[in-house]
């Protein structure tokens, strides 16, 4: 019970979460955002501006990576206690990911290979979107990606 006397054992947690939003009794999730660790804000700024060329702001020390229509992706310090994540933490779709490769190639930036998954770019051509991974200052792996095929 615990929901004002109703039985709710035979409902799951979806349900319960998708009621909770749409009667405003929750968290607003048009609202939400994503964000990861950085060892050195103002080193992944330098990065993510002067490299990738995106628009960042800063408050209280955290960075604010702007994605668009006003939503945006948080980097926080954690200085010497940072590690990096072991996953893609942000995907940027790009029209033609061999160019992409080639123009961030020429900006210092140094693309992941895969044994047996990705060519001598750094491109996975294996199946699925062409791919290619790499890494900002603190070691957090980033993509370029094919954007989407509208068919």
């Amino acid at each position: 019970m615990g929901d004002g006397g109703v039985d709710r054992s035979g409902v799951g947690h979806a349900t319960i979460l998708a009621e909770w939003f749409t009667v405003g009794m929750g968290i607003d999730a048009t609202k939400a955002f994503s964000g990861f660790s950085v060892r050195d804000t103002a080193e992944a700024r330098a990065f993510y501006e002067g490299v990738l060329g995106l628009e960042v702001t800063e408050d209280h020390g955290m960075l604010a990576i702007q994605l668009g229509d006003g939503r945006h992706v948080l980097a926080y310090p954690k200085g010497d206690a940072h590690e990096p994540a072991s996953f893609t933490v942000l995907n940027f779709p790009v029209p033609d990911v061999d160019a992409a490769v080639d123009e961030l190639t020429a900006a210092g930036v140094t693309f992941l290979r895969y044994d047996g998954m990705t060519d001598d770019k750094g491109v996975n051509r294996r199946g699925g979107p062409l791919i290619a991974w790499f890494t900002d200052p603190s070691g957090n792996v980033f993509s370029v990606v094919a954007e989407a095929v509208a068919e």
